[in-house]
């Protein structure tokens, strides 16, 4: 057993490192977890009730010393090395990974547009941990359930249970089938598409006792079994498809591997994951899992890299095996053999709390400063300090403080979206749901626009609002995370949601004739020379042209390969490598120039020369933050870009409408 741990713990440690993929080492954790717990379980039934103080009590001892005390190490050390714009997503997960929440934490973030943006966290591998952590609460709970009921209806406890548990499988595999193909980002964190791994692990510990099978056999199936596993994460594209009936394979082999057992045979793969070696890795396994991630994401943010080459790879496992061996020999081993919460009926309990005291106080310590740092600045039009995308303008002579502190804070970087609450405004990436969001307006308003896309255009509500409000427009805004206006899905392909949802948006412009419509003009498709003009953002602006709308499209910003502020915060502004050449990023024709017959209800706008100078594209311009991300400009920037966006509408619909015939204020 701890030899198959061993290796399912090797597995997940390098593919990590090197290959970035699913290994399948966590599906057998499950398989094991669910083959010992129920045996355990079911062993205690067959002496009396089943206990579940004393099981959880033995869980506290053996799960959270180890824990908490990486948990706690990840918060210093995130203090000291992460940049803090990472800082609020970081604490959210620790307290998340604290409670055994994680995975639904990272759910959550994969079905929100705006935080799917966010780095991998140091605490990113504890989704599995929760889960395991459910597990042990919830299934000696059924287990019992199952129990209790099969003594009063005179059944044996054994083939009742096995019953149980083959329904769960079933009906959990499906689920995971079924929310894998409708939303996969979702599927892989989601506890009940997981649980059917358990239950086969609970179904083999009820059922391998009366497997009989000849020791060739044996050795067969463990070196199918072992050979599968390891084989898996190269052989299966399981990307977007996992987990799904792709989480069998791995499964199923690590269930062969237990079918296999103990063979005796100097020829069975037993021999090899029975070794000392094999044997004391699996001791470590728990340790080792808990510390090769954050080892890894520090490693990578320290050097600032985004990939591990061999030897550094090397390194990331050595000291991981370091700390794994002093957690098990200095924390794991002397807590779980010592008499501590053994005294008294709650003992238990209150170690546990106990050992969570720390760890929450630093994090809401930390919460509390962190927040501080974030409090409100100022990044406006009139702020001389932070003239921001104006200093880019012709002409322009900086009147402010001669050293005053960027803005916005790198802490406040996350919340840097554009003045509409996202969370209620934007429709979610995996729903075709029409949200529409209004500034305040008097009724008629003297213009009314429509802005209308995916965040790439949201950003703009930043620059627009306070014009709107200034002059009484009303801004209208409907946008959908990955989803430029299109009669296609173009950021993902086959995206049916993206398409009604463009349908929908589409219907209600043309009911609501706005003055104008603020859209994209194009899409870096990815870092580099990559800018589009779909088809299908064509054919959209026809569809507006026959109602007789005028369209306002604008030239998407950059994309970069890196966070353009963290390399700031690190290298400094004007660091060459936090600066990227501008024709390396931008092509030096729009690619919307090579529309062959554009509607000539379109006004194109190209804002590339307050992003960038003639040569370069600086990480900080006028003092202010220009990007949140890596292809996201932050609220702040496009705050002091509000003039020059306003003189742009108005050039653009004042050819369409003479100043004469407006009602503009």
């Amino acid at each position: 057993m701890q030899g198959l741990r061993a290796l399912a713990a090797i597995l997940v440690v390098v593919y990590h490192i090197w290959l970035g993929r699913v290994s399948g080492g966590v599906d057998v954790f499950f398989l094991i977890s669910g083959f010992l717990v129920t045996g355990q379980l079911v062993r205690s039934a067959q002496r009396g009730p089943v206990l579940f103080r004393p099981f959880w009590d033995k869980l506290i001892k053996r799960l959270f010393p180890a824990a908490l005390t990486v948990l706690l190490i990840i918060a210093v050390a995130s203090i000291l090395f992460l940049p803090p714009n990472r800082w609020f997503q970081t604490i959210r997960e620790i307290a998340a990974a604290a409670f055994y929440l994680e995975n639904w934490q990272l759910a959550i973030d994969s079905t929100d547009y705006y935080a799917q943006n966010d780095a991998a966290s140091v605490v990113q591998h504890f989704w599995s941990l929760s889960i395991q952590g459910q597990f042990y609460l919830v299934w000696p709970l059924l287990v019992g359930m199952v129990v209790l009921i099969a003594r009063l209806i005179n059944r044996a406890v054994r083939s009742t249970l096995f019953v149980v548990l083959l329904v769960v499988f079933g009906m959990s595999l499906a689920y995971s089938i079924r929310l894998t193909d409708a939303n996969q980002p979702v599927a892989y964190f989601h506890s009940l598409t997981r649980i059917w791994e358990f239950a086969l692990g609970g179904l083999l510990a009820l059922a391998i006792a009366s497997i009989r099978m000849p020791r060739g056999s044996r050795v067969v199936l463990g070196w199918l079994g072992t050979i599968g596993l390891m084989s898996c994460g190269i052989v299966l594209q399981v990307g977007s498809l996992f987990p799904g009936y792709l989480a069998l394979w791995p499964i199923v082999t690590g269930a062969l591997v237990l079918i296999a057992g103990q063979t005796g045979s100097p020829h069975g793969v037993d021999r090899l994951l029975g070794s000392r070696p094999m044997q004391y890795v699996g001791n470590l396994s728990y340790s080792l899992y808990l510390w090769h991630w954050p080892v890894l994401v520090f490693y990578l943010v320290i050097r600032g890299r985004t990939e591990v080459e061999v030897v550094g790879g090397l390194g990331v496992i050595g000291l991981s095996f370091v700390l794994s061996a002093a957690t098990y020999h200095l924390v794991e081993q002397p807590l779980r053999r010592s008499h501590m919460g053994e005294r008294t009926r709650w003992g238990a309990y209150r170690f546990g709390v106990a050992m969570m005291i720390p760890l929450l106080a630093t994090v809401t310590a930390w919460q509390f400063v962190s927040a501080h740092k974030a409090t409100a600045y100022a990044a406006s039009v009139d702020d001389p300090d932070h003239p921001g995308a104006m200093a880019m303008s012709e002409g322009f002579e900086y009147w402010g403080s001669p050293d005053p502190p960027l803005v916005p804070p790198m802490v406040a970087l996350p919340n840097e979206w554009a003045a509409f609450t996202p969370s209620t405004c934007s429709t979610s990436a995996h729903s075709g749901e029409l949200r529409i969001c209004s500034s305040t307006a008097p009724d008629p308003p003297a213009r009314r626009l429509v802005l209308v896309g995916d965040s790439h255009i949201g950003q703009y509500v930043g620059a627009l609002l306070p014009v709107a409000e200034r002059r009484n427009w009303q801004l209208i805004v409907m946008t959908r995370g990955s989803c430029p206006f299109s009669t296609n899905s173009e950021t993902t392909p086959h995206d049916k949601p993206c398409v009604e949802w463009n349908a929908a948006a589409v219907t209600e412009i043309i009911a609501l004739r706005p003055d104008a419509v603020f859209t994209l003009a194009s899409r870096n498709v990815r870092v580099g020379l990559t800018e589009e003009t779909p088809v299908g953002f064509v054919d959209q602006w026809r569809s507006l042209q026959q109602a007789g709308i005028p369209v306002l499209a604008v030239r998407d910003c950059p994309r970069y390969s890196y966070a353009p502020s963290e390399c700031a915060n690190t290298y400094g502004t004007d660091a060459p490598q936090c600066n990227a050449l501008r024709a390396e990023i931008i092509p030096a024709e729009p690619s919307y120039t090579r529309i062959a017959d554009p509607p000539s209800n379109v006004s194109f706008l190209d804002f590339s020369d307050y992003f960038c100078t003639d040569e370069r594209c600086p990480p900080v311009i006028g003092n202010v933050r220009v990007y949140m991300d890596d292809n996201h400009i932050t609220a702040a920037f496009m705050t002091t870009m509000s003039p020059l966006v306003e003189q742009a509408i108005d050039n653009a619909l004042d050819a369409i409408h003479p100043p004469s015939a407006a009602i503009d204020n």
